[in-house]
């Protein structure tokens, strides 16, 4: 049992499930990794049951804030069927065979996130409370999807701040599913859920992807991060006059092209480049290159709010270089899928960009995650990814 300090249960009375250890008071019957424990306020009431971890500093991840449901396997058997039928509804679904099927708190287990790629799943078990319950909902998962294979991808950071050792490889059924051809509004993709980033392919960008696609057609397009060519590949088929894509990962690069060979595209108008972004970017500056589409989608720079300042100045010279590298009347496509950074503090970022490279530019669209990425509403930390639309005028 875990009682709370006087005033510490404000958050969970707004739904939040995140218990942080300096909001305990006192730890009772010595739980260990995992186990479900009841959480009392400061008067003594039971007002939510959560799986502890003793290593993390969120001490606690809110299960359910009924007091009197039992969190057995048949809880997350339930959790599973609800997460699933969230996403057959989605319109998604009649576009892509692949899908996120769970995706943590946002859908009432938190630390589980669960990528389908049409016939394989990929499972990330990221706290100790799912962990704890990894055989039930891995039996779940198989059972309520019919998937011929579950990867396990338990091998991101996060699991160290909980105490877990990484772990992947296939959990269930066929071993030889480790490149899963996928399809994306009539595209054909090669995802590696082995040695992919994340879970080998980043499924929140799709409707991003798709409107880039619809943007493209005519323009020059510049790639700055294209990994394995979601974004370079749909310019592409969109239309685009030329592509340069830059990826400093050859094994991406790898896929990238295998991913270009698969769709029914122009390829002479797509140039792959294994270069430094940055780099590469100051290089196209000094040699004067121009282009009429931007896409920056780089990697985390900042997983926490400690690290924001750092990231902000890698953001912003990015986007300084993109406007710089933008004619008149470009667009500019860029992301940022820092948890650390805002939506205010990234629009900040850029707007500072624009005024440093002497550039007009105003927002036309705003991006986020596709829906398959839900956002709770008490959970705003779910809501990671954000993206503008920018016209240079």
């Amino acid at each position: 049992m875990i009682s709370l300090k006087a005033g510490r249960e404000k958050s969970l009375r707004r739904r939040h499930p995140w218990i942080f250890s300096g909001a305990v008071e006192k730890v009772t019957d010595q739980p260990k990794a995992g186990d479900t424990v009841d959480v009392r306020s400061s008067s003594g009431q039971v007002i939510a049951r959560a799986a502890y971890s003793p290593a993390s500093q969120i001490r606690a991840r809110v299960w359910t804030f009924d007091a009197r449901e039992e969190v057995d396997a048949a809880f997350f058997r339930n959790r599973v069927t609800r997460a699933l039928a969230v996403r057959e509804a989605l319109p998604a679904t009649k576009h892509s065979n692949a899908m996120r099927l769970i995706h943590a708190e946002s859908d009432g287990l938190p630390g589980l996130v669960v990528d389908r790629y049409a016939d394989v799943l990929v499972a990330q078990f990221l706290a100790a409370g799912v962990e704890r319950w990894r055989d039930p909902i891995l039996d779940a998962l198989a059972e309520l999807t019919g998937c011929e294979a579950i990867y396990e991808r338990s091998d991101a950071e996060t699991r160290k701040l909980e105490g877990l050792e990484s772990r992947s490889g296939f959990v269930r059924g066929n071993r030889k599913a480790a490149r899963c051809p996928i399809i994306e509004y009539g595209l054909n993709f090669r995802v590696d859920v082995e040695q992919g980033q994340k879970t080998g392919f980043f499924l929140d960008q799709r409707e991003n992807r798709h409107r880039v696609r619809a943007l493209a057609a005519g323009r020059e397009v510049l790639d700055g991060f294209c990994y394995t060519g979601g974004f370079a590949i749909n310019a592409l088929a969109g239309g685009a006059k030329h592509v340069l894509a830059i990826e400093s990962s050859a094994p991406s690069l790898e896929v990238a092209r295998e991913n270009l060979a698969a769709n029914t595209v122009d390829a002479s108008r797509l140039e792959f480049m294994q270069a430094d972004a940055f780099a590469h970017l100051r290089k196209l500056r000094d040699g004067n290159a121009h282009f009429d589409l931007v896409v920056l989608d780089p990697p985390k720079f900042a997983p926490t709010a400690a690290q924001a300042k750092n990231a902000a100045r890698a953001y912003k010279d990015i986007n300084l270089l993109a406007f710089k590298l933008l004619r008149p009347g470009g667009l500019l496509a860029t992301f940022s899928c820092s948890g650390g950074v805002d939506a205010a503090l990234f629009q900040s970022i850029v707007a500072g960009a624009a005024v440093d490279a002497g550039a007009d530019a105003k927002i036309l669209e705003r991006f986020t995650a596709a829906a398959d990425h839900p956002v709770a509403l008490e959970f705003p930390e779910g809501e990671y990814l954000k993206g503008l639309l920018v016209l240079k005028t």
